[in-house]
């Protein structure tokens, strides 16, 4: 699977309501960590069927972050039966992420 871009308009229908884990990626264009950890994430959603990996533009969608208390970029979160489960923040290796599941 690719990783999907998702908006405010479609945040419920692709994570809320997903029947898989979903790992969101909150990120902005301007941050380098989040750029270094694009390849990475990319990584994951093809080798990973069993989860959805989307991502967040927080700049674009800013609504997003205030809801989900964004504060610090790159975050991640994983949300289970449409809830959040864990939280990561900052430049991770693909270990760690693969632990949050």
């Amino acid at each position: 699977m690719k990783v999907i871009e998702v908006t405010t308009a479609t945040f419920e229908n692709e994570v809320l309501k997903s029947d898989k884990p979903v790992l969101v990626d909150f990120n902005a264009d301007w941050c380098g960590p989040c750029q270094m950890l694009k390849p990475t994430i990319e990584q994951l959603a093809e080798e990973r069927d069993d989860i959805k990996i989307v991502s967040v533009n927080i700049d674009e969608n800013d609504d997003l972050a205030y809801d989900y208390d964004v504060s610090s970029i790159p975050c991640l979160v994983i949300f289970k039966d449409g809830k959040e489960a864990k939280r990561s923040v900052g430049l991770k290796p693909k270990s760690e992420i693969i632990k949050l599941f």
